[in-house]
């Protein structure tokens, strides 16, 4: 043969076997992307009815709410005493026209308004004034208030808004609040891209690195004789107890009026989250009682999801949340002497949320996790106790988590009740726990008639072997357990919250069963270091965010991987958006033999370009040493030289939760190192992206697809909904 042909042939042949290749190249059409999108949440949500029952009281005992059903929207009105329901197509059909409808006054969103609703409270140049709801009168309650030296102003660094911070009296006539001055901390800047000119926006962000941080004047001002009493002690930090600052409400958190509006009593807390010190103000003379401090080694704080302390006038005590004993719990003061009287609740569980206080009959009704043994222990049940810590009572006993709303009066209770997996059920109790009746059972029939499964609860061991960690599991519903599916880790590491979220049904979870039915199995585990379980356990990686839960995620895909051996640990990707951005950005230098492709949005990856409170709750206040710092040695920039696998980088341009600096700095450090990644930036975005969530949502399908399972995605696709 001649050496031509020769040359021909083994050029044909090298053809056929890169077209070979490239025939079996798994290619993912429009048509599966379609499919994926009937698992987001705006189409599932609709195939769901009799969700869950939020219940309007009425002032003669009743309560209505609004039922969904396949043919539309029902009112159902229920008398709790005849134990009936009757339903409606409209709301006045069974309740009447609502005359007090047309005495309404218009109040705005940055208007606070008093509990009689005759005035309303509002800043204007730094000023607060009041307007009267009736003449719709002006007046100025204070006159020196300057530019970031103002009075109720809300400006926590990213949280801000033009509505004050305060707290009506019960009289209506006086207004706990504060003058706050933060001419001193440091300024953000972020810039509108526009045709023409750039629009630069700029306020105050304090962050970690700033001597000073935001103070709080307190006082109180009586809108009668127009007097501002100041409290006679020096100005506080705005820090709460409850999360990062005192506006997490969007109220005057940690401070409560007595009933005759003579006292205030708050808590006022220093930098760092570590001391809490229960106070009681004088509104006439503003002099202030210290009644005790509780100081501990990592942060104080007094519940989860609100603020569980108590002042009780009546009989000088103040019932008070600590983790002490390594579990949160609710402790009786004397308010008096500042002595502990007796320890309510006990065991290894959490009480989470203070609900109600009885004062006649010396009995709480609380919600808590963790109590009762063998369910999650993220499952909230609703309890009773004496305040001699005796006669505890399960109110909720049926194995879920619950949310209750309780009547005015304080007789009834409606509890919603359901798991990940399991649709809600919705009851009436008796404050005993006395079933009255059965409200509404979620119908998921629609749901399920168009294909959709529930995620797969699951239970792993924390690195350390010394906890079990919780998660749900997200597997394509043609799922082949003969195959190998790649596997996507999603995260959110807190320290605030996990990455599951609520343990309440829900049809949709972000897109996580959508990514799952274009061939992923997806994970999710909330580590160590999250809330909702003992003291030891939110403290894990206290004072070392870098943590980010990585090592459990690991090992937790690891046990995972064993018992269900179609999930392919060669090919393990990882995402998350904000602290789940930082901590997939760590993952992709820190673990790059484990995790091949990240996806990172939003991220905060250095905190000292972060908001001063979150980081000082969660790491503890700035320290230079002849390293560096605690908060450099976190950040993700010093390790970008350790990248391999593929990273994609997403954020806002106009992010002012987490900055656009946070990413700028690790893409610097990425390009110094010659590392090759992949970037979006949503030039006219916030923290959530907005209009453009849905193009991100689509990119990150793209980019798992291309490059943990090495297929082809559709070209241009565009997540829309239905009209």
């Amino acid at each position: 043969m001649k050496k031509n042909s020769i040359l021909s042939l083994i050029f044909i042949t090298f053809l056929s076997i890169c077209y070979g290749q490239q025939d079996q190249q798994k290619v993912l059409t429009k048509d599966d992307y379609e499919h994926a999108v009937k698992f987001l949440g705006f189409n599932t949500f609709p195939l769901v009815y009799s969700s869950y029952v939020r219940p309007n009281w009425m002032e003669n005992g009743k309560f209505w709410y609004r039922n969904s059903t396949a043919e539309g929207n029902l009112f159902v009105l229920v008398d709790p005493k005849q134990k009936s329901k009757q339903t409606a197509e409209k709301l006045e059909e069974l309740i009447g026209a609502d005359t007090s409808a047309n005495n309404r006054q218009q109040i705005s969103r940055t208007e606070v308004a008093s509990p009689d609703g005759s005035k309303v409270a509002f800043i204007r140049d730094w000023n607060l004034w009041i307007r009267d709801t009736k003449t719709n009168e002006e007046t100025r309650l204070t006159t020196n208030g300057i530019e970031n030296y103002g009075y109720a102003t809300d400006n926590a660094g990213w949280r801000k808004s033009d509505k004050p911070i305060l707290l009506w009296s019960p009289d209506s006539k006086k207004i706990a609040t504060y003058r706050q001055d933060q001419r001193h901390v440091s300024d953000m800047y972020l810039v509108e891209t526009t045709v023409g000119e750039p629009k630069l926006q700029q306020w105050k962000y304090p962050i970690p690195q700033d001597d000073e941080i935001i103070k709080i004047e307190r006082l109180i001002i009586d809108t009668e004789s127009g007097e501002i009493i100041p409290l006679q002690i020096p100005a506080d930090p705005r820090r709460g107890t409850s999360c990062d600052d005192i506006s997490c409400s969007g109220s005057f958190d940690d401070n409560q009026w007595t009933p005759n509006s003579e006292k205030l009593a708050f808590v006022s807390s220093s930098r760092d989250h570590k001391i809490a010190r229960m106070r009681i103000a004088d509104a006439k003379t503003g002099e202030v009682r210290e009644i005790f401090t509780e100081e501990v080694p990592t942060q104080y704080e007094s519940g989860q999801g609100s603020i569980n302390w108590r002042y009780l006038p009546d009989s000088n005590e103040v019932i008070w949340y600590s983790e002490r004993d390594n579990w949160g719990h609710l402790y009786l003061y004397d308010a008096k002497s500042g002595e502990l009287k007796n320890q309510i609740t006990k065991g290894d569980f959490v009480v989470t949320r203070l609900l109600k206080v009885d004062e006649e009959k010396r009995r709480l009704y609380f919600m808590a996790n963790g109590r009762e043994k063998g369910r999650d222990p993220y499952f909230s049940h609703f309890y009773s106790i004496n305040f001699s810590g005796k006669n505890l009572e399960l109110l909720t006993p049926e194995d879920g988590n619950h949310s209750v709303n309780i009547s005015p009066e304080g007789d009834y209770f409606v509890d919603n009740y359901s798991q990940p997996d399991v649709p809600n059920i919705s009851v009436l109790r008796n404050m005993n726990g006395k079933k009255i009746m059965e409200l509404e059972q979620q119908d998921i029939s629609a749901l399920k008639a168009e294909g959709w499964q529930p995620p797969k609860p699951i239970t792993v061991k924390s690195a350390n072997g010394r906890w079990d960690l919780y998660g749900l599991m997200f597997t394509p519903t043609t799922l082949d357990e003969s195959k190998k599916y790649p596997v996507v880790n999603y995260i959110y590491p807190g320290p605030q919250g996990g990455g599951v979220g609520s343990r309440s049904f829900s049809a949709s979870r972000r897109d996580h069963q959508a990514l799952a039915e274009l061939g992923f199995v997806v994970v999710v585990i909330d580590g160590t270091c999250n809330p909702g379980r003992s003291k030891a356990f939110h403290d894990a990686c206290y004072g070392n965010m870098a943590d980010n839960t990585l090592e459990d995620q690991i090992a937790g895909l690891k046990q995972l991987a064993e018992k269900y051996p179609y999930l392919d640990l060669e090919r393990v990707g990882i995402w998350g958006h904000s602290g789940g951005g930082f901590a997939t950005a760590a993952a992709m230098f820190r673990y790059p033999e484990f995790y091949k492709v990240g996806i990172s949005e939003s991220g905060n990856h250095d905190n000292r370009n972060y908001e001063d409170d979150w980081g000082e709750h969660y790491i503890g206040l700035l320290q230079e040493n002849e390293e560096g710092s605690n908060y450099e040695i976190q950040a993700n920039q010093n390790y970008a030289e350790n990248l391999q696998g593929d990273l994609l980088i997403a954020h806002g341009g106009l992010d002012d939760n987490v900055p656009p600096y946070n990413t700028y700095l690790l893409i610097d450090a990425l390009i110094d190192a010659n590392k090759d990644f992949d970037l979006i930036i949503f030039p006219n975005a916030r923290h959530g992206y907005g209009e453009d969530n849905s193009y991100m949502m689509r990119r990150r399908w793209d980019y798992f697809v291309k490059n943990l399972m090495g297929a082809v995605p559709p070209e241009g696709f565009e997540i829309k909904r239905d009209e």
